[in-house]
């Protein structure tokens, strides 16, 4: 009876550990609100409150097949920023965005934000990721 009783203790102490050294999940909700203001800061001038962008001139990230085909891509651009010929949703732009010289949580941030708002639905994008680009 003491054996199973000893087991059991050991068995609990060893989830309660594992649950401790657990990394946190990444907050994608809190990520999107932090987000908006980054997006007030630095994109709304050409993409729009709606993220409609203008026609001709700024791409829209509202329902964007740009932004949503390729991840790694969208966090380059924000950081290095986006020059030539893009096609989104079936139209051609050839305009320069510069780069914004932001955080690696800010440039997560924002990405979750245009990936998760405007008709968007994206997988989270962490500071992780960034750091990662940037090399």
């Amino acid at each position: 009876m003491k054996e199973k009783i000893c087991m059991a203790a050991v068995a609990i102490a060893g989830v309660f550990t594992l649950v401790a050294f657990q990394k946190p999940s990444f907050d994608l909700k809190a990520s999107v609100a932090r987000g908006k203001d980054v997006y007030v800061t630095y994109c709304v001038s050409c993409h729009m409150e709606g993220g409609e962008g203008m026609e001709g001139a700024f791409p829209p990230l509202a329902k964007s097949d740009y932004l949503m085909a390729d991840k790694k891509r969208a966090i380059l651009q924000v950081i290095n920023g986006a020059s030539g010929e893009m096609k989104v949703n079936g139209v051609v732009y050839n305009a320069e965005m510069p780069g914004v010289d932001i955080t690696d949580q800010e440039v997560s941030d924002v990405l979750n934000y245009v990936r998760n708002s405007f008709g968007n639905k994206g997988a989270a994008v962490t500071p992780e990721e960034v750091k990662a680009s940037r090399k």
